[in-house]
């Protein structure tokens, strides 16, 4: 099979197609003929060598895949070959052929694309552990989500619009905003606009928001505890550099800054994610937004595009 691999840490240049022999399922496994793989930025990160996570060299990146069950390993019984599913965690992604674990892999409704379904695992994961598990969102609260328009944030309108949030989300440009308020933004925000987050109290009534997700920490954080309302909290999802805060912010609001990353999901979090996910595709709540499909060869590609500020969406790459 074609894989995509690498063979040191470095820039996109060192994704390379090679020729690799297709995984076999152990025990509660699968392997899945991937129809679609999604990029996210942590899989630039951890290929420049320069994230906490490292894997042992070579490796095939690529954990977000949607296709179909090729093999089931032993005592595998939930699915069966041909079926329609959508994988988080997966291993070798970037290839032809994927493996994972049983529980790691979802039945894709038929009206959900490959495309769709490769950009659910880190996006939608992460804005729904940081909504639902780590800030502990109820309908009738209000949700600011940074950064709106990429993946994370257009899972996140979705799915905080879907449980009775109102939701306020900012973008970098006219189609980035006009994206926002298409997946169901009440309130969309440019912030390229000075003083832009000077409007969230107007739009609140005075009473700031009760959640800010934050994709960039080290440029927003201060302003975001501005923003709070009594009781606020604000997760930090992305964060590329240190940032200076006033803690006093904080006090007067009982507010909360709480970090999170996916990789801390642990399986029962991973259930309930997953059940509320597909129930989402299912009655259409959720429908991911794809901006760019591109062949598997364009892998260096995908991972500039993907750290590119102006994201409308996710980029799948496609064997």
């Amino acid at each position: 099979m074609k894989a995509i691999v690498v063979r040191a840490f470095g820039g996109p240049e060192v994704l390379q197609i090679e020729e690799r022999p297709a995984p076999e399922p152990g025990p509660g496994q699968v392997t899945l003929r991937v129809h679609a793989v999604g990029v996210n930025p942590v899989d630039a990160y951890i290929r420049s060598g320069n994230y906490a996570r490292k894997p042992s060299l070579p490796y095939t990146p690529g954990t977000d895949v949607a296709g179909t069950i090729e093999q089931v390993g032993a005592g595998v019984t939930r699915l069966k070959p041909g079926d329609r599913v959508y994988a988080h965690a997966a291993i070798g992604g970037c290839a032809d052929i994927a493996l994972c674990e049983d529980w790691q892999a979802h039945p894709l409704p038929s009206r959900v694309s490959f495309a769709q379904g490769a950009a659910l695992g880190v996006p939608y994961a992460t804005a729904w552990r940081a909504l639902f598990i780590r800030a502990h969102a109820k309908a009738g609260e209000s949700v600011l989500v940074h950064g709106g328009s990429g993946g994370v944030g257009t899972a996140a309108i979705q799915i905080a619009r879907a449980h009775g949030l109102t939701v306020i989300a900012t973008a970098g440009t006219e189609k980035g905003m006009a994206l926002v308020r298409s997946q169901g933004a009440h309130h969309a925000l440019n912030h390229r606009d000075a003083g832009y987050l000077q409007q969230v109290s107007g739009l609140m009534d005075g009473h700031g928001v009760d959640i800010v997700l934050e994709m960039l920490a080290n440029v927003n954080l201060d302003h975001d505890l501005d923003v709070l309302a009594h009781g606020g909290r604000v997760v930090v999802i992305g964060n590329r550099g240190r940032v200076e805060i006033d803690p006093r912010k904080t006090m007067a609001k009982d507010g909360a800054i709480l970090g999170m990353t996916v990789f801390n999901t642990t399986r029962a979090e991973f259930k309930e994610i997953h059940a509320g996910l597909v129930a989402g595709l299912e009655n259409g709540a959720l429908s991911p937004v794809i901006a760019r499909e591109m062949p598997l060869a364009e892998a260096p590609a995908a991972h500039v595009a993907v750290l590119e500020p102006g994201a409308l969406g996710k980029i799948v790459l496609v064997p």
